[in-house]
């Protein structure tokens, strides 16, 4: 890879930031895994596709990653510090994937000098440039909003119980972006019946919503984790045309408030 990630600059007071996209696992890193976690299979899957669209349409910049989250987690602080102490939950360069099972072959866990090297490589790169980005887009409009686009399954036992709601947003309970924005997709979310949500449930906004999001500068972040059986089939890992067109036109709605 030239790059670890790509990048499109738009016109509009929007950064869309999708860090679980990518799923390539260098064949390095690959060859020492088991056989299912060359899969990538806790990928974010089929979120650029998803919002590409959207984004076009509003002439929002777009960055995403080519690596999967199993080389370098792109949402989680570099010093490998918890998202949410106390939890069970993956890490920086984690070991285990969402079904707690290992992700390497016995002995073949990457070594401290390793995590850094991955660091390195990939993660510094991606903030790099999403920070540059930020910079860019607030120095245009004089304000940005920074949009975090994850997916997940719908039932991940070690990480929540039950059915996780459709449509999960976080910011940081509150820290992250404007009282006002933050009412605002609320107040979308409850014109319409279609979805389940909640806002700051158990996904609160990860390291780059909590990071970056600081409204007293004009930069607010949010985070939208979707529950992926709305847009795909969770076995297969198949696009649903129809079920994305649907799920997309609320997602609009929200990243037009975030425009606006």
């Amino acid at each position: 890879m030239t790059s670890p990630y790509t990048l499109h600059q738009g016109t509009a007071p929007l950064l869309i930031s999708l860090p679980h996209d990518g799923s390539h696992i260098p064949d390095a890193i690959a060859s020492r895994m088991q056989p299912n976690a060359r899969r990538s299979v806790d990928t974010d899957w089929h979120v650029g596709r998803l919002y590409e669209p959207l984004a076009k349409a509003l002439g929002a910049s777009v960055i995403r990653p080519l690596a999967s989250r199993y080389v370098v987690d792109l949402n989680r602080p570099a010093d490998g510090q918890a998202l949410y102490p106390g939890r069970r939950e993956t890490g920086l360069v984690s070991t285990i994937g969402f079904d707690g099972e290992p992700l390497y072959l016995e002995g073949e866990e990457p070594s401290a000098e390793e995590i850094q090297r991955r660091v390195n490589d990939f993660w510094r790169p991606y903030h790099q440039a999403l920070s540059q980005e930020l910079e860019r887009v607030r120095a245009a409009h004089g304000r940005v909003v920074l949009w975090e686009g994850h997916s997940i399954r719908s039932r991940v036992p070690m990480l929540f119980e039950g059915q996780l709601p459709d449509i999960n947003i976080g910011t940081a309970d509150g820290a992250s972006c404007s009282t006002a924005l933050q009412a605002a997709l609320q107040t979308a979310m409850e014109s319409q019946s279609r979805y389940s949500f909640v806002i700051n449930g158990r996904f609160k906004g990860g390291y780059i919503t909590r990071h970056y999001g600081k409204p007293e500068t004009g930069v607010q972040a949010v985070q939208l984790e979707l529950a992926q059986l709305n847009y795909m089939d969770e076995d297969s890992f198949a696009y649903d045309e129809a079920k994305a067109s649907r799920l997309q036109e609320i997602i609009g709605q929200l990243l037009r408030l975030c425009v606006a």
